[in-house]
């Protein structure tokens, strides 16, 4: 069995039934991630946990920027709370887009705006998890957009809980090389999401990525977090969320 739980993301699945969820809850896919406020309890209630929520608003205007760095503060320090109250572990922070940013400008500031909050989330108990987003086809211009710049600023901030999402849909579009990135940078990461490319699609045939394999080279990490399922099924979500949980249930 793998040493990793499996998560989904709500935002595909916005319409699927009580009874859909309960049949992925069955598969073995125990949390769910980014759901609306108003789902929490419910979710809750069939005994998923909930594992990640956005901590601050905006994607692209994030914590590359100085004048960022207040508002997003106080957004976090706000979402502890309620992430303490719904024993959720991780909140998504974000660089933000570049627009005409050098890449060491970007990640000194970022890195400044990680530490303005990090003793805040050490104390809180919550990771703040900077993903890892390709620029390429889904996110122009965004700069957290290679494992290189992320953990730069990840290791410069050097707390706990400060981490990386590792997006491996995302970052097989930027970089690829996705087992030796992930051996050698396992220390730095604390999350993962998972879809197919291109598409952003199921774990299946009809894309590039061979998720046994990448499953197993986190599982012999021993790495003991969640891998979140982050993609539009093409059927079926119940029966395409079972073929991804088997293609990342390893050992």
């Amino acid at each position: 069995m793998s040493s990793f739980k499996q998560s989904v993301s709500y935002w595909p699945l916005n319409n699927i039934s009580a009874d859909s969820l309960k049949q992925i809850y069955d598969i073995g896919i125990t949390g769910v991630e980014m759901p609306p406020r108003d789902k929490f309890d419910s979710l809750r209630e069939m005994g998923f946990t909930i594992v990640t929520v956005g901590g601050h608003k905006s994607l692209g205007d994030g914590l590359n920027k100085k004048e960022n760095h207040n508002r997003i503060a106080d957004e976090l320090r706000a979402n502890f709370e309620v992430a303490n109250q719904y024993g959720i572990p991780h909140l998504i922070v974000f660089s933000g887009n570049r627009e005409g940013k050098s890449e060491q400008e970007g990640a000194e500031n970022t890195i400044e705006g990680l530490n303005l909050i990090a003793k805040d989330a050490e104390a809180a108990g919550i990771n703040l998890i900077l993903e890892l987003l390709n620029s390429k086809v889904d996110h122009p211009d965004y700069q957290c957009d290679h494992t290189t710049w992320g953990v730069q600023v990840v290791k410069a901030v050097n707390s706990p809980n400060v981490k990386l999402l590792y997006d491996i849909y995302h970052m097989q579009i930027m970089e690829g090389d996705l087992m030796r990135n992930i051996r050698d940078n396992i220390e730095y990461i604390a999350h993962f999401h998972t879809a197919g490319n291109p598409g952003r699609k199921d774990l299946d045939d009809q894309q590039e990525i061979y998720y046994p394999a990448v499953a197993r080279t986190i599982h012999e990490t021993g790495y003991s977090g969640w891998v979140g399922h982050e993609y539009s099924p093409k059927g079926d979500p119940v029966a395409s969320l079972k073929q991804a949980f088997e293609a990342c249930n390893v050992s």
